[in-house]
């Protein structure tokens, strides 16, 4: 009954945070089996969670980072890295995705933010609005899968599972999804036969590897210290932070210090000098650092703004996880979970045939329901019968949230759908067929991320 409440409710157009908490009160009415003061009791319970503390600050950086003009930076470091090769805007906008991943940690964000500027761009290079579309929707999905990651969190919470993992688990499967659609670009600048779309120059390719470089050398070069010469940790970062920021000074980087906030972020966590909640905080305040101090392009009246947006997402999603936590204790209460378990397992015992078949039901609820809901309702229910078939966790979050951002490029609730069809004045049908192409990357990366688990835990298993 429970079940029937919540679809009716659903199908009426009742938004599905309000018809998960109202199917529970009209059951613990209709059934008398608890008092009603329940619903009101667990949907406290759920959001008193310490993790949770994580998703008002992420959003913060998320929002900061976005009005900070740091888009622009990534999008010109994009453009000097990988802008000179065949179908260059295409690569562009994948790669410039890659970084704007490691600060917003939301795919909506993604399209919205980078998104306006990439499709613009490509159209004016005489790319067709449709590939410029379905490009930019593809690779919006890496914005929650490269830490940080708002799904993440909300996942970890639900599941009891470690927010630090989850957020290295998604390192290797975005390198792996980004290749994937570079290549498909390369694939569609081959057939159509499309040059470059800026002139190959040394000083500028130089410049671009060597902010590369400086990413990738300064927590080696951090860790080098610490270990071999037993410097203390924290003097050692804040050190390196400061020839860093003269380093920009000296040689005018377009987007080394926004780049800096994942690897700030995964160092701060897996050296123990911060939990994945401190470190929200932490990327705030590198945010606030960047954007009024350092590239001084934010102000007061600005920043009150970003905080009024923060707190509108941050008591939806709150909404949404409290409502879930009402309805998911109302379905273990009534036995659906376990009827639910019970069933799956009476059909199958092999890890494989549950990951196909979980794979085509989340795939399917990512395109009616957003992200966070969804993972709130789909936890409680598949997560025990993972424990049950020995499927690790931290593997398991990663496939969920993958399936859950595919459905976001699909009618009829797929919300980066309809901000790109918003941003690029596209029907929504046009910006579906635009997209149909680049769930070919996609659901490879899905595959190989399901059934190869060594890709998605080799760096949790290395530093937790």
């Amino acid at each position: 009954m429970l079940k029937i409440l919540f679809l009716l409710l659903m199908s009426g157009g009742i938004p599905v945070a309000i018809a998960m908490a109202g199917a529970s009160l009209i059951y613990l009415f209709w059934t008398q089996s608890s008092p009603p003061f329940v619903v009101i009791h667990r949907m406290v319970s759920g959001i008193d969670s310490f993790p949770l503390l994580a998703v008002p600050f992420f959003i913060l950086a998320g929002n900061l980072m976005n009005n900070a003009g740091i888009t622009n930076r990534i999008y010109n470091y994009a453009l000097a890295l990988v802008g000179w090769m065949k179908g260059g805007l295409g690569h562009v906008n994948v790669v410039g995705s890659v970084v704007f991943a490691g600060m917003s940690g939301t795919a909506i964000a993604d399209a919205a933010g980078l998104g306006t500027i990439e499709i613009k761009a490509m159209k004016d290079h005489g790319y067709s609005t449709e590939f410029a579309v379905g490009v930019t929707a593809a690779s919006a999905t890496l914005g929650p899968i490269i830490p940080p990651s708002l799904p993440f969190v909300i996942y970890g919470m639900m599941a009891n599972v470690s927010v630090g993992s989850l957020f290295l688990a998604g390192i290797l499967p975005g390198v792996l999804m980004a290749f994937l659609m570079m290549v498909t670009v390369a694939y569609f600048a081959h057939k159509n036969n499309w040059g470059a779309d800026v002139k190959f120059e040394w000083p500028r390719v130089l410049k671009a590897l060597a902010e590369t470089a400086v990413v990738i050398g300064w927590p080696i070069g951090v860790w080098g210290l610490v270990t071999v010469l037993e410097t203390p940790p924290q003097l050692t970062v804040f050190v390196a932070l400061g020839f860093l920021f003269i380093a920009d000074k000296m040689f005018n980087f377009q987007a080394v210090l926004p780049i800096m906030t994942p690897v700030l972020l995964i160092g701060g966590m897996t050296t123990g000098v911060f939990t994945p909640t401190e470190g929200a905080i932490a990327a705030c305040v590198w945010a606030i650092i960047l954007g009024f101090f350092w590239y001084r392009t934010l102000h007061f009246k600005m920043f009150v703004k970003i905080c009024l947006d923060t707190v509108e997402t941050t008591a939806t999603v709150m909404f949404i996880v409290a409502a879930a936590s009402i309805f998911g204790w109302m379905l273990t209460a009534t036995g659906v979970t376990a009827a639910i378990s019970e069933w799956v397992l009476g059909f199958t015992q092999e890890p494989w045939k549950f990951l196909l078949l979980a794979n085509l039901l989340m795939l399917f609820v990512g395109c009616f329901l957003e992200p966070t809901a969804a993972i709130t309702i789909l936890v409680p229910i598949l997560v025990p019968i993972c424990q049950k078939l020995g499927i690790d966790l931290v593997h398991f979050g990663l496939v969920m949230v993958l399936n859950l951002m595919i459905g976001l490029l699909h009618p009829p609730m797929g919300m980066v759908l309809f901000v790109l069809a918003r941003v690029a004045k596209l029907s929504v049908e046009r910006t579906t067929a635009a997209i149909l192409p680049w769930l070919f990357p996609l659901l490879g990366s899905l595959v190989v991320i399901t059934y190869v688990p060594s890709l998605v835990l080799w760096l949790p298993k290395k530093f937790f």
